[in-house]
């Protein structure tokens, strides 16, 4: 089996373990995202043309402009407790559910 590394960010990732899932619903469907932790990793980081790429230090990642769910999505990759985000609607306003 060949390893290519992601057209993106010029890195394979090793080991992938799943650690959550983020769903939500639009239009009907339901969406989920899993959620993949690893600290392992071949290649050299570089840019695309998407934008620059660099290495930021986890006690700085919410100082940097990120989606605006980043920080839940953190905890629950982080949280061996927590397995799920998911987007719920309340009251006609979308709220965040960890769990």
């Amino acid at each position: 089996m060949t390893i290519r590394p992601d057209e993106k960010t010029g890195l394979t990732v090793l080991r992938p373990k799943l650690c959550g899932v983020k769903q939500f619903q639009k239009n009907n469907s339901r969406y989920l995202v899993f959620l993949f932790h690893s600290d392992e990793f071949v290649g050299e980081l570089c840019s695309s043309e998407e934008g620059a790429m660099h290495w930021v230090k986890r006690s700085d990642l919410l100082n940097v402009n990120l989606v605006n769910d980043f920080s839940e999505l953190l905890e629950v990759m982080l949280n061996g407790q927590l397995t799920e985000f998911q987007y719920v609607i309340e009251d006609g306003e979308w709220k965040v559910e960890l769990n």
